[in-house]
C-alpha cells in the first residue's frame, strides 16, 4: 500500500505541472506496473456462478475467448472482456463487453452487460444464497454467457448482418446457491431472462462442483504446486419458458473446468463443453485470463483526491 501511495502522490504532482500528460502516463505504467497483483477465490466455472464476492476496492479484468461451430454453419469467435469490482463486501458489480468474428462472415461489436450481485446473508454458511441482477443490451451475441429457453445451434445460423439489426434488451435473473465443504465448492444457479419486448420468461439452470488439486499449500512458491490447480464439472442448460417450462427440445451440456493460478500473477481457465442433446451445439470451447488488482478502489480515490487514503 506505500509503494500505491507513493507512486500517486508522484502522479498527482506531475499532473499539475505544464507537461502534464507525457509525465501522467509515464507514471501510470510505473504505477500499475508495482501494482499489487492478487487472487479472488476461483471455482474455475464459466457459467455457473458460487457464492464468492470480489474483495472491496479490488479490480478483476477478464478476457474471456469462446469459439463453435453449429452444425452446417460457419465456426465463430466470441471474445467478451470482463471488468469485475468489489464495490462492497456484500455487493460486487461487473461491465462485459462483446464482439464476435464469424468466419466467411462479418466481426461485430455485440454490445454490453450490466451484473450486479448482492450476498444476502454476513458470514459464511452452509448454504449461501446470493441475488443476481443483470441488464444486456445486445445483438449478433455469440458469448454463449448463458443458455435459457430453447436457445440451440440454429441461433448460430442467421447471418451476422441480419442479427446485428436486431437489437435485444434483456434483464437476467438468478437464485444463486453455493456451499464449501473440505475444499469443495457446490454452486447452483437457477436463471430467469426475460426480453423486455413483451416476450415470455426464458428459463434455464447452471451447476457446479470444483476442487483444488491439493489443499496443503507449498511451503515454496512454485508454479505448478497441486494447491494452484482447480478441477471441476459443470452442468447446464434451458428449461423452457413461463409459456412450456420442460427439459424436451432444450440444449443440455456437460463442461469439464480446469483452473491455474500463477502466484502474483494470472488466472488461466480452460472447460470444453459437449452438447448431450440435438439442439445444442456439438462443442463449445472455453477460456478464460484474468488478473485481479488489489486496492484498485483506494487507489483512484487517492488518485482523484490528492490524499492518501
Amino acid at each position: 500500500m506505500v509503494g500505491i501511495r507513493s507512486g500517486f502522490h508522484q502522479i498527482t504532482y506531475r499532473l499539475r505541472s505544464k507537461r502534464a500528460l507525457p509525465h501522467l502516463l509515464a507514471s501510470v505504467l510505473l504505477w500499475m506496473g508495482g501494482m499489487t497483483i492478487a487472487h479472488a477465490q476461483e471455482s474455475g466455472y464459466f457459467v455457473t456462478y458460487d457464492h464468492h464476492m470480489e474483495e472491496p476496492g479490488s479490480l478483476e479484468v477478464e478476457f474471456e475467448p469462446t469459439t463453435a461451430q453449429p452444425g452446417g454453419g460457419n465456426r465463430f469467435f466470441s471474445g467478451l472482456t470482463e471488468f469485475e469490482y468489489g464495490t462492497t463486501a456484500w455487493w460486487t458489480t461487473e461491465l462485459y463487453l462483446e464482439g464476435q468474428k464469424t468466419l466467411n462472415d462479418s466481426t461485430v461489436f455485440s454490445g454490453y452487460r450490466l451484473e450486479n450481485r448482492f450476498h444476502i446473508l454476513p458470514g459464511d454458511h452452509w448454504i449461501n444464497p446470493v441475488l443476481y441482477l443483470e441488464y444486456e443490451r445486445l445483438s449478433a451475441d455469440k458469448a454463449l454467457k448463458e443458455v435459457v429457453g430453447f436457445d440451440g445451434q440454429e441461433d448460430g445460423l442467421e447471418p451476422n448482418g441480419i442479427t446485428r439489426g436486431e437489437v435485444e434488451r434483456e434483464v437476467e435473473t438468478r437464485l444463486i446457491l453455493s456451499s464449501d465443504y473440505k475444499g469443495w465448492n457446490i454452486s447452483e444457479n437457477f436463471i430467469g431472462e426475460k426480453n423486455l419486448a413483451h416476450e415470455p420468461w426464458e428459463f434455464g439452470y447452471a451447476i457446479g462442483i470444483s476442487r483444488p488439486l491439493g489443499l496443503a499449500a507449498s511451503p515454496f512458491a512454485c508454479s505448478f504446486c497441486p494447491e494452484n490447480f482447480r478441477a471441476g464439472l459443470e452442468l447446464y442448460g434451458g428449461l423452457g419458458t413461463a409459456d412450456r417450462f420442460t427439459f424436451h427440445d432444450t440444449s443440455q451440456y456437460i463442461a469439464p473446468v480446469l483452473a491455474w493460478s500463477l502466484p502474483a500473477g494470472p488466472v488461466f481457465r480452460i472447460s470444453p463443453s459437449f452438447g448431450l442433446t440435438d439442439p445444442a451445439y456439438g462443442f463449445i470451447l472455453r477460456l478464460g485470463v484474468s488478473y485481479e488488482f488489489s486496492g484498485f478502489g483506494h487507489a483512484m480515490r487517492a488518485f482523484f483526491t490528492g490524499r492518501p487514503r
